[in-house]
């Protein structure tokens, strides 16, 4: 007998409904979904103050990601904590950023999510650049706290034209 049914036919045995292990399975799922937004809640604030540091404090350290700038990959967290280094200092001026669209998925110590990120960046001269993108991110959670391990940052492509949509809409 798998263990999972063991445990299931010994709650049941013990007078314990499958209604009550319904009940505790989507408290739990309630409970990290809350934590991963809470995640991105501080990932966002740390993008709007430009702090490199407190964005990579989302981030595992055996972190690999696919942002939508070169290059292709960053494959360490050193790397990644270096995009977003050039990032805030090619665009000096303020910046926005709100994340959209969020939906999160989690299954035991694993979850995913896919959102929009829309942001707009100042450049030394005053000029903006606004963009839109898609992410998707894998998070483990490890020792009662999640983190992301695996993102995906992405643009629409107009396959007529071969350019980006950088302001993509559904």
């Amino acid at each position: 007998m798998k263990k999972s049914s063991y445990l299931v036919s010994l709650l049941l045995l013990l007078g314990i409904s499958s209604e009550a292990l319904h009940l505790h399975a989507r408290a739990q799922s309630t409970g990290n979904k809350a934590a991963i937004e809470a995640l991105y809640k501080e990932f966002n604030d740390a993008f709007n103050k430009k702090d490199a540091n407190a964005i990579m404090a989302v981030y595992a350290q055996r972190v690999f990601v696919f942002d939508a700038l070169p290059p292709r990959q960053y494959p360490s967290w050193d790397a990644y904590k270096k995009d977003w280094e050039g990032l805030f200092a090619a665009f000096p001026g303020p910046l926005t950023n709100a994340i959209s669209e969020m939906d999160i998925t989690v299954v035991d110590s694993v979850a995913y999510t896919h959102y929009i990120d829309d942001g707009t960046f100042t450049a030394a001269d005053g000029s903006k650049t606004h963009l839109v993108v898609r992410t998707t991110d894998v998070l483990r959670k490890t020792n009662g706290k999640w983190l992301i391990v695996q993102e995906h940052v992405s643009f629409p492509v107009d396959l007529a034209t071969g350019k980006a949509d950088l302001l993509s809409k559904p």
